[in-house]
C-alpha cells in the first residue's frame, strides 16, 4: 500500500514540477500516522517543495492533491496544518492484503532476489577454549537472526565463524587439558591460576587417557621443577600489587607451556588437537541446538599455515604502511584514523592477534565479498578503528567494514566467567528455557542495550512470557481450524477472497493494518540491523489477534460469508506470525 501511495505522489509531483517549470524532485517521504484520526499515511512533501517553488506549503499541498491520480484504494485525502498531506485508505486497501498473504504464503514480505548486493556476516567466533556462555548466546541469536533478515530483504548473505585456534589461549588450553590428563594418571596436580580450571576439561583429559593410555605421562614433580612461583595479591591489594601478582601468574603459565612443549615434544600437537577438537565439537553442538548455522568455519591456524598472513604483510610493506621500531613490526594505522599505530609482529617474532585478524579480513575481501559485517562483543569497541584503518589503507574504502557491538547480558540467576570455573553456559540456558524462548528473549531488546535475562519468565507458560504470547496466538488460530475440521466444516481460500469486504470492525482493521506493515517492518529492521524491531511487531500482532479472538467468533455458522472472511484473516495472521518467527529462528507450534 505504501508503494502504491508513493507511485501516486510521484505522478502528482511530476505534474506539479512541470507546471512550475522546476526539475529537481525531492525524495518522497511517506510514513504511517501515529494517530488514526490523521489518516493512515502522511507526507511532508509539500513542505519540502515550498522553498524551491517559492510558494506557501499549503498551496503546494493543494496542487499536489489536485494532481493525484484517482485510486480505489484511497477513500480521501486531507491537508493538515501548514501543509501535511494525510491519506485515508479505503477498506478495500486493507482487505486486499489478506489475499496477497494467502497467495504468497511464506514469500509474503520477502525479497529473495539478492539484488541489494553481497554481504559476509561473521558472528559468534568464540574462542574454542571452553563452552559458550550466555554472552556468546546473545551474539549468536542476533547474528543468525540478522543474517536471516538480510537474506529476506534482498541481500545475498554468507555466514562465517572465525576459529581463533592459533593464539596463546590455545597453548593455555593444551596445558590445562594435559594437567587434567596427569590427574587421570594419578598425579597430584595444581592448576595454574591463569589456566582454564573448569571441570569441562576433565572429559577431554579422560578421552586423551582412554586413547593413549600413559603415553604422555610425566611425574608432576618434574613438570613443576624450577618453574617460577605464582604470587597471590592480598584482599586489600593496591593496583601495583594486583599487576605484580598477575605478571607472576602469567610468567608461571608461560614457563609451564614451555615445559609442556619440551616434555611432550611431537606429542604436544596431539594433545592440542584433541583439546581443540573437543571444544569446537561442543560449540558446534550447542549452536546446532540453538538453530544457528554457518556457511563456513575459517581457522586462524589454517590462514597462518596457508601463507595468508605472510602475503598480507607483504602487501602492507609494498604500500609503505609498515615500519620497524624496538625490534617489532608496526603498521601506520594512526594515519587512517586510529588513535595510535599498532604492532603486527612482536619483538619475539610472534604475530599479534591483530595481525592475523587483519589477514582474515583481507582474505574475506579477496574472496569477493564487498561488504563485511562483524558482530563483536561491546568490549571490542576499541578494536574497530584499527581494523577499519587497515582495510582503508589496503583498499581505499572506508565503507567495507560494518561492526555491530553486542552489549552485555546478565542473568536473573547465575554467573559468567570462563576462567573462574563457575559460569552458566549457553547450553545450560537452552536446557533451562528451551531454544525458542532463549532466542526470542535475547532479541527483545536492541543489541546495543544491556539485557537482563529472566530465566524464570522465559520458561514460564504465561502471557507475561513474550515468546509464549506470540506462539500462543499462532496456536489459537490453528485450534480454530481444528474446530472447523472437527465439525466437518470446510474453508476455501480462493472463495474466501470474495468475502473480504466483510472485514470492517475495529479489531479487523487493526489486524489488517499490521499485516500490511509487515513487509515495511522487515525492510526497516534490516536497514537498521535491528531484529528486535521484528520482535516488537510480532508482539503487537499477537496482541491484536488475542484481542480479536476474545471479542469475536470465527466459526459463524449462521453467516457463512462472514465466517469465510474471518477465517481468511486469521489464516493470513498465522502465516505472518510463522514468517516472522522463522526469521528469528523460533518455531510456530500448532498446539500449546
Amino acid at each position: 500500500m505504501k508503494e502504491h501511495l508513493q507511485e501516486l505522489l510521484a505522478s502528482a509531483l511530476e505534474r506539479v514540477l512541470a507546471d512550475a517549470g522546476a526539475q529537481q524532485a525531492p525524495a518522497i517521504q511517506l510514513d504511517p500516522t501515529k494517530d488514526r484520526k490523521f489518516g493512515d499515511f502522511q507526507t511532508n512533501l509539500a513542505l519540502q517543495l515550498a522553498k524551491p517553488l517559492g510558494r506557501p506549503p499549503r498551496a503546494v499541498a493543494e496542487a499536489l492533491v489536485r494532481a493525484l491520480p484517482p485510486s480505489p484504494r484511497v477513500a480521501r485525502v486531507e491537508i493538515a496544518g501548514p501543509g501535511f498531506i494525510n491519506f485515508f485508505l479505503a477498506d478495500a486497501a486493507f482487505q486486499s492484503v489478506v489475499a496477497d498473504i494467502l497467495d504468497l504464503g511464506e514469500r509474503y514480505g520477502r525479497d529473495d532476489s539478492g539484488g541489494k548486493g553481497r554481504i559476509l556476516i561473521e558472528f559468534v567466533s568464540a574462542n574454542p577454549t571452553g563452552p559458550m556462555h550466555v554472552g556468546h548466546g546473545r551474539g549468536a541469536a542476533y547474528g543468525d537472526s540478522l543474517a536471516n533478515l538480510l537474506a529476506a530483504t534482498g541481500w545475498t548473505v554468507w555466514r562465517e565463524y572465525y576459529i581463533n585456534d592459533a593464539g596463546r589461549q590455545v597453548d593455555v588450553l593444551t596445558v590445562s587439558v594435559w594437567l587434567r590428563y596427569l590427574e587421570c594418571c594419578g598425579e597430584p596436580v595444581t592448576m595454574p591460576r591463569r589456566g582454564y580450571p573448569g571441570d569441562y576439561l576433565k572429559a577431554s583429559a579422560q578421552r586423551l587417557f582412554d586413547a593413549h593410555g600413559r603415553a604422555f605421562h610425566v611425574p608432576a614433580a618434574r613438570v613443576r621443577e624450577g618453574l617460577p612461583e605464582e604470587s597471590v595479591a592480598p584482599d586489600d591489594a593496591s593496583e601495583a600489587q594486583l599487576a605484580a601478582a598477575k605478571a607472576s601468574q602469567e610468567a608461571h603459565l608461560d614457563a609451564l607451556i614451555a615445559r609442556a612443549r619440551a616434555l611432550l615434544g611431537v606429542h604436544y600437537a596431539t594433545v592440542q588437537r584433541l583439546a581443540l577438537d573437543d571444544q569446537l565439537a561442543a560449540i558446534k553442538s550447542t549452536l546446532d541446538a540453538f538453530n544457528v548455522r554457518f556457511d563456513q568455519w575459517t581457522s586462524e591456524k589454517a590462514l597462518v599455515d596457508g601463507g595468508f598472513v605472510a602475503r598480507a604483510l607483504a602487501r602492507l610493506k609494498e604500500k609503505g604502511l609498515t615500519y620497524e621500531k624496538d625490534g617489532a613490526l608496526w603498521m601506520r594505522t594512526q594515519a587512517f584514523g586510529d588513535e595510535k599505530d599498532r604492532v603486527l609482529i612482536k619483538a619475539d617474532g610472534t604475530a599479534t592477534y591483530y595481525c592475523n585478524d587483519l589477514a582474515y579480513h583481507i582474505d574475506k575481501l579477496d574472496r569477493g565479498w564487498p561488504l563485511l559485517l562483524d558482530v563483536w562483543g561491546a568490549d571490542h569497541h576499541g578494536y574497530i578503528a584499527r581494523v577499519r584503518a587497515a582495510i582503508e589503507a589496503l583498499t581505499g574504502r572506508k565503507d567495507a567494514l560494518n561492526v555491530q557491538l553486542i552489549q552485555f547480558v546478565t542473568l536473573s540467576s547465575g554467573r559468567m566467567g570462563k576462567r573462574s570455573g563457575n559460569f552458566v553456559t549457553l547450553q545450560d540456558l537452552i536446557d533451562e528455557a528451551g531454544t525458542d524462548a532463549t532466542r526470542f528473549f535475547y532479541l527483545t531488546r536492541s543489541h546495543d542495550q544491556h539485557l537482563e535475562f529472566d530465566i524464570d519468565l522465559a520458561r514460564s507458560q504465561s502471557t507475561d512470557n513474550p515468546v509464549y504470547y506470540v506462539q500462543y496466538a499462532h496456536a489459537r488460530i490453528c485450534s480454530v481450524f481444528q474446530q472447523l475440521a472437527d465439525k466437518g466444516g470446510h474453508w476455501d481460500a480462493q472463495a474466501a477472497k470474495l468475502t473480504l469486504h466483510r472485514l470492517t470492525n475495529t479489531h479487523e482493521k487493526a489486524l489488517l493494518t499490521l499485516l500490511g506493515r509487515y513487509p515495511e517492518t522487515l525492510q526497516r529492521a534490516a536497514a537498521s540491523y535491528a531484529p528486535h524491531t521484528l520482535v516488537f511487531f510480532l508482539k503487537d500482532l499477537a496482541e491484536a489477534l488475542h484481542g480479536y479472538y476474545n471479542v469475536h467468533r470465527f466459526l459463524v455458522e449462521d453467516d457463512p460469508e462472514l465466517q469465510s472472511a474471518r477465517l481468511a484473516l486469521i489464516r493470513a495472521t498465522a502465516q505472518v506470525i510463522r514468517n516472522g518467527l522463522r526469521i528469528l529462528g523460533v518455531s510456530a507450534p500448532e498446539k500449546m
